[in-house]
């Protein structure tokens, strides 16, 4: 903690006290400081965190959603390291609440989606894919086939309308303060098909994402609503092996006391058992 608030004095030119460091998050370390006087959160990017963020496009997309009031404000943003400091919201992770909150995820997620922002990129899922399938050389016969099937839903899913997503909606990254949600983190924005989001809800369990569904639609989900949300939390099962594969190739596992190797079959095990719910 010493060495990060060194780091951080050193780097704002300016006084700051180190909190605490925000737990959750795999990618990159977030600490609670002092700074100016206020309460505000520091972002030390993961390494090689630039192979999956473009920080000069995640800085365009927390621009065109700022006058939507649901991410925090952001104070500094250096888009060379992908430092950035950030009013400190006060309020608790969905992640660390024992309610799922549906109707304040389904009404930040429409804040978003029914919104007039246009985003400058598309989110462009299976471009990614292939991107972060060339940072490694584990593909074996069960990935390679698992791809194969998933990509024969590839026109009809990119077929979809496309609205500004956020694209890692995850429950850690909704917070909940008072009687406001605010909606965090907006590395992996893009225009994307919305339901990806309600996917993204499911990050730990693909029953969130499926109680979220009824609740953001409005109405019991048609089979091929059903349909999409599961090939995209399937997608995104593929997407994070590979990024797991690349982390263990770098060294991470050792480094963050993960077993990465591990962590990429368990999301490949979990793409073929999504996959194999689709008709």
């Amino acid at each position: 903690m010493e060495q990060i608030e060194q780091l951080v004095t050193g780097y704002l030119n300016e006084p700051a006290t180190i909190e605490s460091r925000l737990m959750g998050g795999m990618s990159n370390q977030m600490y609670t400081m002092i700074y100016q006087g206020s309460r505000c959160t520091f972002r030390l990017p993961g390494k090689n965190a630039s192979m999956f963020v473009d920080r000069h496009i995640e800085l365009k997309n927390i621009e065109a959603v700022r006058p939507l009031g649901i991410n925090n404000d952001t104070i500094l943003f250096d888009t060379a390291n992908g430092y950035k400091v950030a009013t400190y919201v006060e309020g608790t992770p969905f992640s660390q609440l024992e309610d799922l909150h549906l109707t304040q995820a389904a009404g930040v997620l429409h804040e978003l989606h029914d919104s007039t922002v246009v985003f400058e990129n598309d989110y462009d899922p299976f471009a990614r894919l292939a991107l972060y399938e060339s940072y490694h050389r584990h593909q074996t016969h069960e990935y390679n086939e698992t791809v194969a099937r998933f990509t024969t839903y590839k026109d009809w899913l990119m077929s979809q309308p496309k609205v500004a997503a956020h694209n890692d909606a995850q429950r850690s990254n909704f917070v909940l303060a008072g009687d406001k949600t605010y909606l965090l983190d907006w590395e992996f924005a893009g225009n994307n098909d919305p339901l990806y989001d309600v996917a993204c809800f499911g990050n730990i369990s693909f029953d969130h994402a499926l109680a979220l569904l009824p609740v953001y639609l409005g109405k019991e989900p048609s089979a091929d609503e059903i349909k999409r949300l599961t090939l995209w939390r399937t997608f995104q099962a593929l997407q994070w092996h590979n990024v797991a594969w690349y982390k263990d190739d770098i060294g991470l596992s050792a480094e963050l006391q993960v077993d990465f190797a591990a962590v990429a079959q368990k999301y490949l095990t979990l793409a073929n058992t999504l996959l194999a719910q689709v008709t």
